[in-house]
C-alpha cells in the first residue's frame, strides 16, 4: 500500500527525522488555513499529491506544465494550488490516462548545497533489508543504476541484528559526508530504519535527501509503501489509504480476498497461485497476446469467490478473451467450474473463453463445463490455452 508525500512527512515528523515544514489541503478553505502559515514574502514549494513519480516533470491535460513548483509568495502559491486541485496530472509512471490530484502539499522553500539518494527496501534475494544510498539524488535512480551503477552504495542489514551504528556510518562516509554531518546523517538513518521495522514497511525512500545551506540534512521529499499483509497490526496506516488513487477493481478484488492487479492488455486471466499466474502471463506474452490482468484466486478459493473474480476480470472494458487456469490441489477444478458457470448467469459473455483444468475433481470440473452449453473452449495445457485464446483474440501490436 502507498502513501502520499504529506502523508510520509507526518510519519517523519513521528520518528523525528528532519523535513521541511509543510501542510495539505484538499479545497479552497483547506488552502487557505494551509497558506497562513506562511509569511508574506516566504518562498513556498506547492506540490500535486498523486501516488506516482516523476511529478515534477509532469503535465496537466489542460496544458500547465509542472506538478512541483516553487512560489515567490503566497498568492502565486495559491494560484498554482488552484490551478492544480482537481486537474489531472500525466507522468511518465501514471501513462496517459494521468491521476487526479485531490491533495496539494505547500512545504517552505530550501537552499539546497547538494542533493543525494536514500532508501531502504527488502531485498528478496538476500533475504535482507538493504539500504541503497547515493550522490546523485533528485534523479531518476533507474538512469543512475544503469549508467553509473559505481555510484550507488549498498548495506545489508540482518532482520536478525537490525541497523548497527557501524553500518550507518558506512553510509555516511560513502555520500561524502563528515564532521556534524556524520552525526545528523546516522541519526536520520537510524530513525529511518526504525520507521521502516516498525511499520513493516516494503520500502522508504528520500529523493532527494538534502544538505541545506546552513549544513543540515533533511528530508526534502518521501515516499513510502507498506505490506498490505501486515496492515492488520497497523490501524493507524490502515486510514492512510486513498482508494481514489486505486483501481476500482483491484479494490472491489480486494473485499473479496482476491489477489488482482490491472494491466494494460485485452486476454483476462484468472488462476490459483501466484507462481502459476505469472507463467500464464508469460506463456500469453510468448504467443504473442498482452495480459490484462494478474488475478490469483487462491489455494482454497470458494464458489462466491470465483463467481466475483469472473465478473471483475470481464468488467473491465479492454478484455477480448479470457483465460482460465488452474491447477487444483486445495483448489478443486470443479468448484472452479460452478463459479464460471454461476458468473455466466448473471453476465452477457461476449469475448472467447478458454479453460484450462488439472488436478483434484478435474473430470466433474470438464463434465460440469460440458454440459453447461457456454461459450467456451478447453485445453489440456498450458500452452495450448495459451494458443487458443492468442489465436481467438489475436496478437497485440507490442
Amino acid at each position: 500500500m502507498n502513501i502520499h508525500e504529506y502523508q510520509a512527512k507526518d510519519l517523519f515528523a513521528d520518528y523525528n527525522i528532519p523535513a521541511p515544514r509543510g501542510y495539505s489541503a484538499q479545497n479552497a478553505s483547506e488552502i487557505e488555513t494551509a497558506l497562513s502559515n506562511f509569511t508574506g514574502g516566504e518562498k513556498i514549494v506547492v506540490k500535486s499529491q498523486i501516488h506516482a513519480g516523476g511529478r515534477g516533470k509532469g503535465h496537466f491535460t489542460d496544458g500547465f506544465q509542472g506538478g512541483v513548483k516553487i512560489a515567490s509568495d503566497i498568492d502565486e502559491a495559491r494560484t498554482l494550488a488552484n490551478k492544480m486541485l482537481g486537474n489531472t496530472l500525466i507522468t511518465k509512471q501514471t501513462g496517459e490516462a494521468g491521476r487526479k490530484v485531490q491533495t496539494v502539499y505547500f512545504s517552505e522553500a530550501s537552499e539546497i548545497k547538494k542533493e543525494y539518494y536514500l532508501a531502504i527496501l527488502l531485498d528478496r534475494k538476500s533475504a535482507q533489508t538493504v539500504i541503497m544510498a547515493s550522490t546523485e539524488g533528485g534523479m531518476d535512480i533507474e538512469e543512475v543504476a544503469e549508467n553509473s551503477p559505481e555510484k550507488i552504495v549498498r548495506v545489508f542489514v540482518s532482520p536478525a541484528l537490525g541497523l548497527r551504528a557501524h553500518q550507518a556510518r558506512r553510509v555516511a562516509f560513502a555520500l561524502g559526508f563528515t564532521g556534524g554531518l556524520v552525526k545528523e546523517m546516522v541519526s536520520l538513518l537510524t530513525q529511518l530504519y526504525k520507521l521502516y521495522w516498525e511499520k513493516n514497511a516494503m520500502m522508504v525512500e528520500i529523493n532527494p535527501l538534502i544538505v541545506t545551506g546552513d549544513d543540515h540534512i533533511e528530508a526534502l521529499d518521501a515516499k513510502v509503501s507498506f505490506d498490505e499483509n501486515a496492515l492488520f497490526k497497523h490501524k493507524d496506516i490502515q486510514g492512510l489509504r486513498d482508494l481514489n488513487e486505486e483501481d476500482s477493481k483491484e479494490i472491489e478484488a480486494s473485499e473479496f480476498d482476491l489477489n488482482y492487479i490491472a494491466l494494460d492488455g485485452n486476454i483476462a486471466c484468472m488462476v490459483n497461485g501466484a507462481g502459476l499466474a505469472m507463467a500464464t502471463m508469460d506463456i500469453i506474452k510468448y504467443f504473442g497476446g498482452s495480459p490484462a490482468n494478474f488475478l490469483d484466486v487462491g489455494g482454497g478459493a470458494s464458489e462466491e469467490q470465483v463467481t466475483n473474480a469472473f465478473r471483475i476480470i470481464t468488467s473491465d472494458p479492454n478484455v477480448k478473451g479470457i483465460l482460465v487456469n488452474i491447477f487444483g490441489g486445495i483448489m478443486q477444478c470443479d468448484v472452479i467450474a460452478r463459479g464460471i458457470i454461476a458468473a455466466a448467469k448473471n453476465i452477457e459473455l461476449n469475448v472467447p473463453l478458454v479453460v484450462r483444468l488439472e488436478g483434484t475433481n478435474v473430470e466433474m470440473g470438464k463434465k460440469l463445463l460440458a454440459e453447461s452449453t457456454l461459450p467456451l473452449q478447453t485445453a489440456d495445457s498450458l500452452s495450448e490455452a495459451a494458443e487458443k485464446i492468442v489465436g481467438l483474440v489475436g496478437k497485440s501490436e507490442s
